[in-house]
């Protein structure tokens, strides 16, 4: 029972960081259809996670309590892929092929390099 508490507690802090981040980065970019906002998010916290992770593997750092709270439930809220799929999804119902497939592309290539970025800047740490 303890191990949902400390996951829901971090979720709970994802979840606001979440809407903070992306709301405050979607209005930045004003009338776009483009969905900077989750977009930022999602390569943000790939990059945070790469970063735990290799944290994790190479110092063993994180108690599994931390982890549950860092991983499952900070990091698992705030970069949900599921708002980028029915954005996506939204996109290519009104036609924006274009678009769409640059979100897809952007967020998949950036992603990946901010997990192996992050992975790798963990050992400088």
């Amino acid at each position: 029972m303890l191990k949902f508490v400390i996951i829901g507690a971090g979720g709970c802090l994802g979840a606001i960081f979440r809407y903070l981040v992306a709301g405050g980065v979607q209005s930045l970019a004003k009338s776009s259809s483009f969905p900077f906002g989750t977009m930022t998010v999602n390569v943000t916290g790939c990059l945070l996670i790469g970063i735990g992770g290799g944290l994790m593997e190479n110092r063993q750092l994180f108690s599994p309590e931390w982890r549950a709270f860092l991983f499952l439930g900070m990091l698992g809220s705030f970069t949900t892929f599921s708002t980028f799929g029915l954005e996506t999804f939204n996109l290519v119902k009104q036609g924006q092929w274009l678009t769409s497939l640059g979100n897809v592309g952007f967020s998949l290539v950036l992603g990946l390099a901010a997990v192996l970025a992050g992975h790798m800047l963990s050992r400088l740490i």
